[in-house]
């Protein structure tokens, strides 16, 4: 193989590129500053809580396009020892959750030369798919869009919140047949997510009664919820499996005309 064979493509916030016929990469990244236990950190919480989080948030968009984590690389800002090991323990226990032993598939760096006096923390997820069973290219005019959990940020997000989403609930939602996009929500918000996701297919969201507008163009910080496309009884179905807070956004209809 060589390297104009391996032609990459972005699709959301995703690299894809197609080993073969059959087989894609999937990589997806987040990272995170100024949050965690040093003294110039704005929101202070652990780094094990910092690296669980972090490490859920890729691995969340690998999954969810229907990729399998095959490698995690963790790339910390501050030094091996305490804070480093405390990261990298939330790193490990999150990829523990999808049954991935860290010892072998997790990698990464630190800073060793310099002191730190604020956290930052980059992760990157290669997953490995079946390029015919990815998410992606399945939405048409008439699906429903419908969002699981709720969106918060900063010191309103916490490990055991019920009311997040979290690794279980993008599987739980893969083994739902009917739905045919998983989008997790972050940064930008529940209403940008599902404009854009919207916009690859040149449709249009014609929005029902469910969240406020406050509420769809707040942050999702760490993707606490996710946006979920397809048949309506499928969504419900898997909203009430879930056991998280579950509303149907809209439809998907055609764009309007200029």
């Amino acid at each position: 193989m060589t390297p104009a064979t391996l032609s990459p493509r972005r699709y959301r916030d995703l690299t894809i590129l197609d080993l073969d016929e059959q087989r894609s990469l999937v990589i997806a990244c987040d990272s995170a500053g100024a949050i965690g236990p040093k003294e110039a950190d704005v929101v202070r919480v652990p780094g094990y809580v910092l690296g669980r989080f972090t490490a859920r948030v890729a691995l969340m968009e690998v999954l969810a396009i229907g990729a399998w984590p095959v490698c995690i690389v963790n790339t910390l800002c501050v030094e091996p020892e305490p804070a480093g090991a405390a990261i990298r323990e939330g790193v490990a226990d999150e990829m523990r959750v999808l049954g991935i032993d860290p010892e072998k598939a997790l990698t990464g760096s630190s800073e060793k030369n310099v002191p730190t006096i604020q956290s930052g923390i980059g992760i990157t997820v290669i997953g490995l798919a079946t390029t015919a069973e990815l998410l992606m290219g399945r939405l048409a005019a008439g699906d429903t869009l419908a969002l699981l959990g709720r969106p918060k940020v900063g010191t309103e997000v916490f490990l055991d919140d019920p009311e997040i989403v979290d690794l279980k609930t993008v599987r739980l939602l893969l083994d739902q047949p009917g739905i045919r996009e998983i989008v997790p929500a972050g940064s930008r918000g529940i209403m940008a997510e599902a404009r854009d996701l919207a916009a690859l297919y040149g449709l249009q969201i014609n929005w029902g009664p469910g969240l406020t507008e406050t509420a769809l163009l707040k942050s999702a910080g760490p993707a606490t919820c996710i946006l979920a496309a397809g048949d309506r009884a499928a969504l419900e179905t898997a909203g009430r499996r879930a056991e998280k807070p579950f509303c149907l956004l809209g439809t998907l209809g055609p764009a309007a005309s200029r």
